[in-house]
């Protein structure tokens, strides 16, 4: 069965034409992005700020949009409102208002009221449980993801070291880093909210990143060593080589993030959000600026990086 390539493997986009104009983009967006963060900061859910978490029981199964609507009339808006179980059951959570002192009081006036205001004639709403989370534990759950992030960059920092060289690990993580940022700068600027969900997200975005990066770097170094030339015209070679996997790849990763941005309900868009974002620009990361980086001054890749020393001088020595 002959391959499907929306591009030729034959391909000669010049690439590498735009890699300062690309790497510049780059750079604007990741300081802008920065800026977001540092003085907009993030609208943070009930996960990071804590919170009165109610279990409910219903004797119908429930809309769920329908008791969200029913909750921001009834002056508790921003509730996230999740099923769990069967479609008797939901999960309400929504910001505590009172002091420290009397957090578990106001948790079970919060409950009683929910309960009144989602009960019907006909669909009668229970109390399950109903507890108070406290900030601390969600001030846990920040630090726990900012460390994720960490560990997450520097093993795909020495994985890339040990699989292909140094300099092709810089320039990954500093691309899946950029992603990132982008990433977080738009949740900033936004402020759409920030939960546990958009830091799966997140980090899901990090494993794809690295890994359409990773696809892209294992051509070059193929082509570095069965090849003569300029690097920047090896480079382009790889890239147009690898495009068409890099396209259908994303593509599908994209119709699926999408249908779950539509279809998942709003207790998945945050996740979905970030993945849509995260595809697209790793995507164009990995062409437009792990790539072009290979030829910064530090960075520059050369066939001597790609063999060994004795190796490469032996098959000069053998040439006429």
């Amino acid at each position: 069965m002959k391959p499907f390539n929306v591009f030729p493997y034959g391909s000669k986009i010049d690439f590498m034409r735009v890699r300062w104009f690309s790497m510049g983009l780059a750079i604007a967006l990741a300081v802008i992005s920065l800026i977001g963060i540092a003085t907009k900061g993030f609208n943070f859910a009930l996960d990071f700020t804590g919170g009165t978490a109610v279990e409910l029981h219903f004797d119908k199964p429930v809309n769920v949009e329908q008791v969200r609507g029913k909750l921001d009339d009834g002056g508790f808006g921003g509730a996230q409102v999740q099923t769990f179980g069967s479609g008797n059951d939901l999960l309400v959570r929504l910001q505590t208002i009172g002091d420290s002192e009397g957090v578990n009081k106001v948790s079970q006036q919060t409950a009683t009221q929910i309960q009144k205001l989602l009960t019907t004639d006909g669909n009668k709403a229970s109390v399950v449980s109903s507890e108070f989370v406290g900030p601390q534990v969600g001030k846990d759950l920040a630090q726990n993801g900012v460390w994720a992030v960490v560990f997450v960059l520097v093993g795909f920092l020495i994985y890339i070291s040990f699989r292909f060289e140094k300099k092709f690990a810089v320039a990954a993580v500093v691309g899946t880093l950029h992603d990132v940022l982008i990433c977080l700068g738009w949740f900033a600027w936004t402020q759409h909210e920030f939960d546990l969900t958009v830091l799966a997200g997140v980090l899901s975005v990090m494993g794809f990143s690295i890994n359409d990066t990773i696809v892209v770097f294992d051509r070059v170094r193929e082509n570095f060593r069965s090849m003569r030339g300029d690097p920047k015209n090896i480079l382009n070679i790889s890239i147009n080589q690898t495009l068409s996997r890099t396209v259908i790849t994303s593509f599908v990763a994209l119709l699926s993030a999408l249908a779950l941005y539509i279809y998942g309900g709003d207790s998945m868009r945050g996740m979905s959000e970030a993945m849509i974002i995260g595809i697209v620009i790793g995507t164009l990361s990995s062409i437009f600026i792990s790539a072009p980086m290979l030829t910064l001054k530090h960075l520059r890749v050369t066939h001597e990086d790609m063999m060994p020393k004795t190796k490469y001088d032996a098959e000069l020595a053998r040439r006429p």
